[in-house]
């Protein structure tokens, strides 16, 4: 039995149409890999990291000052614990270095 001109006509549009749909399928297996899917964000991330370093060196040099003072401050922050020991340490010298005028007054009464 032979099949009519209609029937072959759609036995080849069928295999064209799942020839275009394996195609993309096996395109969209290759887009959604873990491999291209790292790639892409690794490119985009190195690429955003990229234009934040540029925007930043940009900022600095339109304002050196304010960059430092916060620099500074982040800093100073982020260091707030040996800074207050430091300090206390500093403090403590200047004490046992100058005697107190309360000190200085008792001394002075207990001469006369």
């Amino acid at each position: 039995m032979k099949d009519s001109p209609e029937i072959v006509a759609a036995r080849v549009e069928v295999d064209r149409s799942r020839s275009r749909l394996m195609s993309t399928a096996h395109e969209l297996q290759e887009r959604l890999s873990p491999r291209t899917l790292a790639r892409q964000t690794w490119q985009g991330a190195k690429e955003k990291g990229a234009d934040i370093a540029e925007n930043t060196v940009d900022a600095v040099k339109a304002r050196p000052l304010a960059t430092t003072g916060v620099v500074a401050a982040i800093t100073m922050f982020l260091a707030r614990e040996p800074l207050i020991e430091l300090a206390g340490k500093v403090a403590g010298k200047a004490k046992k270095k100058a005697p107190s005028r309360r000190k200085a007054q008792e001394d002075e009464t207990e001469k006369a």
